[in-house]
């Protein structure tokens, strides 16, 4: 089918759509020899919001609830049936369950993208509670066609779970590479875009600022969560230079990282096993030429190569945090050469509109062998 005439493909996220999850979005909007369509189970307000979305239980029904339940629904099954896909593409493993049985009534191949908590945390949860997941991913494992994990961690992780190994795809996500490096006054030393959750490592972050002196470095902290409270206390108790705004656009994120010296990501696995699977604000610092101080957690190695185009330390190490912080704040040549081999790699090996065409080779891949859908 032409490019005029693309074929549509279903992104499904059952609440449609969290302001963090920009990634989502930008995928689906980058793609070119297919129309995505985006269907959820209920609504968010968020900045990611369109009235477009397709929303199949507007008013938070009881149906929703047999859908969680029992992975079936009357309503879903009509309203996906009207959008009319040749593939069906989910993002994390539990709401990959919840359109599964849906696609497979409708003979439409699925996709699930693993993204990080959906085969860590949530496969360890105690009780009848992580029973009841772990069977409802083994079943969205056999059902779909492909499953896509956003770096190999989390491949190895979805496999122990009970993915078949020759079904299961490493696929970066990917992010824009902007023609030019934005340039602007550089306001911030630290700049941290994330959700304030455990596995992000902000307290880690806060403590290694604090041992930074000469000048105490000044940090813009981007994000919200159920943490936030706590780490506003934290950098008080500290002492730190820290602004918290909160939750911010797109397009507001893209601005304070060009206003920023460096981008941290420390993150590490949290008390309840959850990990990150690669995190695209790293990504997307790195393609405007900004050094990255991380962790050698999950994913990030994958973009990061220590010491070429950022610098890792241990996770849930401050000091060394600390360490990496101080030796790029004290060298501008060293932040320089970083960030601009950041942005050659992420260019070579995570622009957004190429990795897109790679998804869509899989699409192509998947619809031409509709009968690899099985049933567990």
């Amino acid at each position: 089918m032409s490019p005029e005439n693309p074929r549509r493909v279903a992104i499904w996220r059952s609440a449609l759509l969290l302001g963090s999850e920009t990634f989502i979005r930008a995928q689906g909007d980058s793609l070119t020899r297919w129309s995505p369509t985006y269907v959820g189970a209920t609504r968010i307000d968020s900045a990611l919001a369109r009235p477009d979305d397709v929303i199949t239980y507007p008013d938070g029904s009881r149906e929703f609830l047999r859908l969680r339940l029992s992975g079936t629904s009357p309503r879903l099954r009509t309203v996906l049936g009207e959008v009319r896909p040749e593939l069906v593409h989910a993002h994390f493993g539990g709401d990959g369950w919840l359109v599964s049985r849906t696609a497979q009534q409708l003979g439409v191949p699925l996709i699930v993208t693993v993204h990080g908590h959906d085969v860590t945390r949530q496969p360890q949860s105690p009780g009848l509670h992580g029973v009841r997941y772990r069977r409802n991913l083994r079943a969205v494992f056999g059902r779909a066609a492909l499953v896509v994990a956003v770096s190999g961690v989390i491949r190895e992780q979805a496999v122990r779970w009970g993915a078949d190994p020759a079904k299961v795809r490493v696929h970066h996500t990917g992010v824009t590479v902007p023609p030019t490096v934005p340039m602007a006054p550089k306001r911030w030393d630290v700049v941290f875009v994330g959700r304030f959750v455990a596995k992000k490592g902000v307290d880690d972050l806060l403590t290694a600022l604090a041992a930074v002196d000469s000048p105490r470095p000044r940090a813009l902290l981007i994000g919200d969560g159920p943490l936030l409270p706590r780490m506003r206390e934290l950098a008080e108790q500290l002492g730190v230079d820290a602004t918290f705004v909160g939750g911010q656009p797109p397009e507001s994120v893209q601005r304070h990282l060009a206003e920023s010296r460096m981008l941290a990501a420390p993150s590490k696995t949290a008390p309840d096993g959850d990990t990150e699977g690669l995190p695209t604000t790293i990504l997307e610092a790195a393609a405007l030429g900004l050094p990255v101080v991380a962790t050698r957690h999950s994913g990030i190695p994958e973009a990061v190569l220590d010491g070429q185009t950022g610098l890792l330390s241990p996770e849930g190490d401050p000091a060394a945090l600390a360490a990496s912080i101080t030796r790029l704040l004290g060298d501008a040549g060293l932040r320089n050469r970083i960030g601009t081999a950041a942005r050659a790699h992420v260019a070579e090996n995570f622009d957004l509109a190429t990795q897109t065409r790679r998804l869509e080779d899989l699409y192509d891949e998947v619809t031409a062998g509709k009968s690899a859908v099985t049933s567990p």
